[in-house]
């Protein structure tokens, strides 16, 4: 099961019951002024198909718009669009259970124990039988079975090679280590362009592998390829309760923004995801 991506206006919304929400991806500036038919379709949205949440991605100018028809704004990064305007993750809730965490005592130790690793950079060199590419069309079918073999559910059908397919030709650039030969270890950059911002994401690695440090290098890779490719800012959403993701960014000097709670439908549940972000 898979969530629509649709559009309200110029702007491009996710929403289904896979992470009954709705999610406000992209707000188009052509419906920023006024914003309230923005607001009000999602509301609709939201009501007729009884979901729990909406979850926004909004310039923090805005963000009194939201404020004043009940959203709580659960993350903040400086400088997220072109690096003059503040980015706001503005969140509404309809239900008391998608409001309350109950693994919130874990994922504070969690992200205690990340932000104590703050900096704390790791070298990681690949085996001589390993070797780090950009995936490319032909390897969209091996991608999904990674995908599929990590993760039980994703907010994203990465499980299907024609959506991957898509994503490479819509700004995806997806990291891959292989080891001879087999892709092991997968990870993906989501580049917005026009505001020079860009999502590092999709970090999956076969449980063989885990514990080699792949997901730092993977990273490293990543940013120099978005630094080439002239982005400001990068940032990730990840899984509160992981230890490795957290502390993955944290060490690669990411900072922490907030915690967006119950927000995604991954690994076989709702999780609260942490927000990190990182001026390249």
């Amino acid at each position: 099961m898979t969530d629509a991506i649709i559009r309200l206006g110029d702007s491009v919304v996710q929403h289904g019951r896979h992470n009954d929400r709705v999610y406000l991806m992209t707000l188009s500036s052509s419906d920023f002024d006024p914003i309230h038919p923005v607001l009000e379709a999602m509301e609709s949205l939201a009501s007729e198909n009884s979901y729990s949440k909406i979850f926004c991605k909004i310039p923090s100018s805005l963000k009194g718009d939201f404020l004043s028809v009940g959203y709580v704004e659960e993350a903040h990064i400086p400088g997220f669009f072109g690096g003059s305007e503040d980015a706001s993750f503005m969140c509404r809730y309809f239900s008391q259970s998608r409001m309350h965490d109950e693994s919130s005592g874990e994922n504070c130790k969690v992200l205690d124990i990340a932000l104590g690793r703050q900096d704390e950079q790791k070298e990681v060199r690949l085996p001589v039988n390993a070797n780090c590419d950009i995936c490319t069309p032909a390897d969209v079918g091996e991608m999904a079975d990674v995908f599929r073999e990590v993760f039980p559910t994703y907010p994203f059908p990465v499980f299907d090679p024609e959506y991957l397919l898509q994503t490479m030709s819509e700004g995806f650039v997806y990291f891959c280590i292989r080891t001879e030969g087999r892709i092991v270890a997968l990870s993906s950059c989501e580049m917005d362009t026009e505001n020079r911002t860009v999502e590092m994401t999709d970090f999956a690695t076969l449980p063989a592998y885990r514990g080699r440090g792949y997901s730092h290098f993977l990273l490293s890779e990543m940013e120099r390829e978005m630094l080439r490719s002239n982005m400001l800012l990068a940032y990730t959403i990840a899984r509160a309760r992981s230890y490795g993701m957290n502390i993955v960014f944290c060490s690669n000097s990411y900072r922490y923004a907030g915690t967006l709670v119950n927000n995604t439908n991954i690994s076989g549940g709702f999780e609260s995801m942490n927000v990190w972000y990182k001026r390249l």
